[in-house]
């Protein structure tokens, strides 16, 4: 296994494409792993960093009509984007949707998706076996319980896959404060952050006017 290291390893907006495969209704209902508001979040937050730094993002769902549109929180990001709507478990089976991710011309493939053990590992362990570099956003991913994740992620590692959280990938994206993104990325990002948060706080604050005084 060839470890990753070197300033070549980390992600470069340039050369990422992101893919969300199953953020739907039926796949929360059975998340044990993490808080699900908290996969809410952290998914639309990835979601905006993308559109931010305008990495391609390839959206897909397993069966809709069964298991739901995806969250609308992340469709509604990219307006009148087509969500690919597979019948395939492996996404990376699936022809549109590698298509897609293929026609982008990019090589750091992200992922994040319900659930870890299933949809996730499975086309992130066959695409870094054909060659990709393959990073997974564990955060935005969530598996059927606790275990099922840790165990998911363990085994994609081995497979040579990069283990990531959400606020990394915008972070290395963004790897330098001067970078003409780093406005869009606050705005993207700021809602879903307690940081975030504070930071618009503190703007309301130093643009309110000290009251006059008697």
């Amino acid at each position: 296994m060839t470890f990753r290291n070197g300033l070549d390893s980390l992600l470069r907006p340039e050369d990422s494409v992101l893919v969300l495969i199953d953020h739907q209704p039926y796949q929360l209902a059975n998340l044990n792993s993490h808080d699900p508001q908290m996969v809410i979040n952290n998914t639309t937050a990835l979601a905006k960093a993308a559109k931010a730094f305008n990495v391609p993002t390839i959206l897909t769902s397993v069966l809709e009509a069964r298991g739901g549109k995806l969250f609308p929180t992340i469709t509604d990001v990219f307006p009148g984007q087509q969500v690919i709507d597979r019948t395939l478990i492996n996404t990376w089976e699936d022809t549109p949707t590698v298509d897609a991710v293929k026609a982008t011309g990019r090589k750091q493939l992200i992922i994040a998706g319900l659930w870890t053990e299933v949809c996730v590992a499975m086309p992130a362990i066959q695409a870094a076996g054909e060659g990709w570099d393959v990073t997974v956003v564990t955060d935005a991913s969530g598996g059927t319980s606790l275990e099922a994740h840790q165990v998911a992620i363990q085994r994609m590692i081995a497979a040579g896959c990069n283990p990531m959280t959400w606020l990394a990938v915008a972070a290395e994206w963004q790897r330098d404060w001067a970078r003409d993104t780093a406005e869009a990325l606050n705005d993207a990002i700021g809602p879903h952050t307690a940081s975030g948060i504070a930071y618009f706080w503190e703007q309301q604050l130093l643009n309110t006017p000290v009251p006059a005084k008697g």
